[in-house]
């Protein structure tokens, strides 16, 4: 999804109610006409909403309970009772202003706005019974890492502290810049584990998102192995295209599901891509059995 696409979803947002490299060529169409398959328990799905914007809240939550999981990622507070409402959590949760991922907690004159709208949503995310709440690094304008890194960390203590007695943990997302997000800082999985490193809270950790990662630093099984206890959250999506993640791109799933298995991660891992199938509901259905391992 380019960076328009996904920023004009997050805009819209507004405070309401409160790996194996070139995979064989394995088909999983039976996956999709497989309506009764049973997951296996083992990782925990979920979806980002913007995947089907075409559908109500109501409908999406249908889809999800007819597959047979019970979470959906990126839903932002006047949408929390909907969910609440048809027994679907919200497994990565947006504050209830803008989102935008260009201007972030890098640049220090975006940080009153940002705080407030942090310290606004995690008590009423601890009422709800949520536990994650992405952000994002914003982009570079010039600025160099280190500065930027700085910046986060000031932005990031007057949050935690809050975050941690409420049982909320900030997730910062992972996002390429060689295709979607041009001048995103927090670009590569080192900025984010180094940033993880100097704040060391256990309520802050990485988003790993395997489709920008992919396309900026590669080698995603290895970095999930060397690195998991930094990474809280995963996103997926096809490589190149962010299409389905099926045999038509490069990326192996199953093996890379296998990989965050053996960490013993127990948290969500959500679909992110395009769907270019006509019936958008058998992608989901197949991705979500492609990724049950």
């Amino acid at each position: 999804m380019g960076s328009q696409s996904r920023r004009t979803v997050i805009k819209n947002i507004a405070f309401g109610a409160s790996a194996v490299i070139a995979a064989p060529a394995i088909s999983f169409s039976s996956a999709v006409e497989e309506k009764k398959y049973k997951l296996k328990g083992n990782i925990n799905h979920s979806v980002s909403r913007w995947m089907f914007d075409d559908l109500t809240l109501p409908q999406l939550c249908n889809v999800v309970k007819d597959i047979g999981f019970s979470a959906i990622d990126l839903v932002g507070p006047k949408d929390w009772p909907v969910l609440q409402q048809n027994g679907i959590y919200s497994s990565m949760c947006y504050t209830a202003g803008k989102n935008d991922l260009t201007k972030g907690l890098n640049n220090p004159a975006y940080h009153d706005q940002l705080i407030k709208e942090y310290l606004e949503v995690i008590p009423i995310m601890k009422k709800a019974g949520y536990k994650n709440l992405i952000c994002f690094t914003g982009n570079r304008n010039g600025m160099d890492d280190e500065t930027g890194m700085k910046n986060c960390i000031t932005a990031l203590q007057k949050i935690l502290p809050f975050a941690e007695k409420n049982g909320v943990t900030i997730m910062m997302e992972l996002l390429n810049r060689k295709v979607d997000h041009k001048d995103y800082m927090c670009d590569h999985s080192a900025f984010g584990i180094e940033l993880c490193k100097r704040i060391d809270s256990p309520n802050f950790s990485l988003l790993y998102d395997i489709y920008h990662m992919q396309i900026d630093e590669g080698d995603v099984i290895r970095t999930i192995q060397d690195n998991y206890k930094y990474f809280g959250h995963y996103h997926t999506g096809g490589i190149p295209g962010r299409h389905e993640i099926n045999e038509t791109q490069e990326l192996f799933y199953p093996a890379v599901m296998r990989a965050i298995k053996a960490t013993g991660f127990k948290d969500y891992v959500a679909q992110e891509f395009i769907p270019t199938r006509k019936d958008k509901v058998a992608s989901l259905r197949e991705a979500i059995r492609i990724c049950d391992v």
